[in-house]
């Protein structure tokens, strides 16, 4: 009996991002992905389209289209100039028409790839492109709930009709990926990309973007044979975790599997599974369908859809400066390490609050990386740990980009020290305050009076001798002591610097 030798996984991924257009694909019903309809109760966003009654028909949402446009581009993908619906027919309970308005052979956006910026086992920086296959246009099905409205137990299933009709972008890649790391990386990078052109609010939670995984292994045995496994789907996986989790478990499981029953892949060979979160091991849904298990022809409903360059190009005027080459402009202007440009550009709110501080700081006159850098160590450090206490993102503190910027001139006019300069961010989250006057008000001013700090060098001097006379033999790390001293003296409003330069004077 043969023995696998080696196993390489080959992964490739499917994304579902639920847009968030305010009315649903094909009707002006409300969308449950808009933030206006988060608390919509069961079955109230629904219509005749929805339901799918006899002589309702469909009308296209241009907005989803044209934030699907957005998104393809962003991919590097090929707007295509005609794309037309497909009916995919399979029947589903959570599914009102038996079939799924879709894109079969004419996708709206294809041949595509994204540059995933990775870091090797030392920590070196590399890139991976993944190819973008297509990204498509389709309509979300409903969702079983199998507890009451409220949390309730029940003895059965109901159905909920809110997300049938949803618009949803569905974002096929080759399969590029050798590592959960990998696949891991590039569904966070897609998530921030979307919320970054404002298409989906990615709450994950409440299913906004959706994750499916397709793996099998690549396997060398002992007898020299080289075979691929299956391919299994890992259907709706909606955290990171659990992603990682289900790709991790398939890589243990599918050579142990080949050994037990020699499928390998081929025709009719694929499975659907789920993921269980508890147990964290997948398990079989059903064997997967082949496309033409799903018998898709043309929507009699539906018109095929003309994009002309006119149109194509006013959609890719809207682009933004993408969070990636955002995060690498911030490394190569500001200085900054590659984790403080990702965690800049991660939450776009937060994002756009710290371009807006920068910008306050460069019209006070700090240059424009130095204000780059100075207002980052602020957001990161001050601005981040209390947001972290308080559950909430940097900008919902109550500090202003105007006042951070405030603190930011004075710490580069050497008018408040770094602990002042915290303290100082913590009090202008409570108040609309101008910088200069808090600090002002607080008594966080740093001191410039020589006389009061060679008078504090002196007493520190005094007070610890045997600290001077280690400086004065060479040991420097003592000035600590003594700067420390004077700093006590002083209440903490001398300059740390200047401190250090005078007692160092007094002792050469």
């Amino acid at each position: 009996m043969p023995t696998v030798v080696q196993s390489r996984l080959k992964i490739g991924l499917e994304v579902h991002v639920e847009l968030a257009t305010r009315t649903k694909m094909f009707t002006r019903v409300g969308n449950p992905a808009h933030a206006a309809y988060d608390d919509a109760p069961p079955n109230t966003l629904i219509d005749p389209v929805v339901l799918a009654l006899p002589g309702s028909l469909p009308v296209i949402n241009r907005e989803a289209v044209e934030m699907s446009m957005l998104v393809g581009l962003a991919l590097g993908c090929t707007i295509a100039p005609v794309t037309r619906w497909d009916r995919k027919n399979y029947f589903y309970a959570d599914m009102p028409k038996n079939y799924q308005i879709s894109q079969y052979d004419r996708p709206l956006c294809a041949d595509g790839s994204f540059e995933l910026h990775l870091a090797d086992d030392s920590g070196a920086a590399r890139t991976r492109r993944i190819g973008i296959i297509r990204a498509h246009l389709e309509e979300d099905a409903g969702k079983l709930l199998h507890e009451a409205p409220g949390g309730a137990a029940i003895d059965h299933s109901i159905v909920d009709f809110n997300r049938a009709g949803t618009p949803l972008l569905e974002i096929v890649t080759a399969p590029d990926f050798d590592s959960a790391d990998e696949v891991v990386a590039f569904a966070q990078a897609l998530r921030t990309l979307c919320r970054h052109l404002g298409v989906t609010r990615g709450v994950m939670q409440k299913g906004h973007i959706r994750f499916e995984p397709n793996i099998n292994c690549h396997l060398t045995l002992s007898d020299g044979r080289h075979v691929a496994t299956p391919i299994v789907e890992v259907k709706n996986l909606n955290s990171f975790r659990s992603l990682r989790g289900a790709i991790d478990f398939e890589s243990r499981e599918q050579p142990a599997r080949f050994l037990e029953d020699q499928r390998k892949m081929g025709p009719n060979s694929k499975t659907t599974r789920g993921w269980d979160d508890v147990k964290e091991i997948t398990f079989v849904q059903r064997e997967k369908e082949d496309a033409h298990d799903y018998r898709y022809f043309p929507d009699p409903d539906l018109l095929p859809l003309v994009v002309g360059d006119e149109w194509r190009d006013a959609v890719r005027a809207r682009l933004p400066e993408l969070p990636h080459l955002r995060a690498a402009r911030y490394q190569r202007d500001f200085n900054l390490a590659r984790k403080e440009a990702d965690a800049l550009t991660d939450e776009p709110e937060v994002n756009h609050f710290y371009e807006s501080a920068i910008a306050a700081a460069i019209e006070a006159t700090i240059p424009a990386q130095r204000a780059g850098r100075l207002v980052a160590n602020f957001i990161l450090q001050s601005g981040f740990k209390r947001a972290n206490e308080r559950n909430v993102l940097v900008h919902q503190l109550g500090i202003s980009p105007a006042q951070v910027a405030g603190i930011a001139l004075l710490r580069e006019g050497n008018l408040i020290n770094s602990n002042a300069a915290d303290a100082l961010f913590e009090a202008l989250c409570a108040s609309d305050e101008e910088p200069r006057a808090a600090a002002e008000r607080l008594r966080l001013l740093q001191v410039r009076d020589d006389a009061a700090l060679a008078a504090w060098c002196d007493q520190a001097i005094a007070s610890n001798p045997a600290a001077a006379s280690d400086v004065r033999a060479g040991k420097m790390q003592a000035v600590g002591r003594l700067v420390g001293e004077v700093m006590k003296l002083s209440g903490g409003n001398a300059d740390a610097k200047a401190v250090r330069e005078a007692l160092l004077e007094r002792l050469k």
